[in-house]
């Protein structure tokens, strides 16, 4: 089993940042992907940034140029860092873990960005 605990989120103006972290426990030398999904009222979840054990990152065209994802491996810890926020980033930003048997999902954290 893995536990993902988030942490960083908050309210923040639009144009500003926030730094997001997420840290593994448990079984966690099973992990290869982390990453982060976020889900805003009444919307699907949908993928924001993902990045594997050697550094290889996915992200989201609309948070590409703004959004940074790194990974620290040796503390299974998992960063988003969020420049020049949008309202329309406001959403609950869920932690993400892949093994190569299961998914795990941390219980989320809401970023809400104000005009």
């Amino acid at each position: 089993q893995v536990q993902l605990v988030e942490s960083g989120g908050g309210l923040v103006q639009a144009g500003g940042s926030l730094r997001l972290s997420c840290a593994a426990s448990g079984t966690t030398f099973n992990i290869n992907v982390m990453g982060w999904y976020r889900q805003a009222p009444g919307k699907q979840r949908e993928l924001v940034a993902t990045i594997d054990s050697v550094g290889m990152t996915n992200s989201a065209d609309s948070v590409k140029a703004r959004f940074a994802i790194s990974r620290d491996n040796a503390k299974y810890t998992v960063y988003l860092q969020m420049n020049s926020l949008k309202p329309e980033d406001t959403a609950v930003y869920y932690c993400y873990a892949k093994t190569s048997i299961l998914n795990y999902w941390g219980q989320g954290t809401q970023v809400t960005v104000s005009s």
